[in-house]
């Protein structure tokens, strides 16, 4: 008898009907419930690396466009690396590693 009658004390006791009231609340029906605020930090986590992955390449891209600016030897080894462009009396062999 005595743990029936201390289960219907907590039962009885509004501030913890309140709380398990409020927490069920947060958990499933609140529109800006914990899974939801969960899955936006996973969310903005991956766009923060995303966002320094793209600054590392633009960083690159700058160096790559002032070094090309400096001196038109650069600009024919950039094109013939990247474009593969050629010299119209030239033959140009693609030759790819594993």
């Amino acid at each position: 008898m005595s743990k029936t009658t201390s289960s219907l004390g907590l039962l009885k006791n509004k501030y913890l009907m309140a709380t398990l009231v409020f927490l069920v609340w947060m958990t499933f029906f609140d529109p800006k419930d914990w899974g939801l605020i969960y899955s936006r930090t996973q969310k903005l986590s991956e766009l923060q690396k995303s966002e320094q992955q793209l600054e590392g390449l633009i960083t690159e891209t700058h160096a790559e466009l002032n070094m090309l600016r400096s001196n038109a030897d650069n600009i024919e080894k950039f094109a013939r690396e990247k474009y593969r462009m050629k010299k119209d009396n030239e033959e140009v062999f693609i030759v790819k590693t594993p």
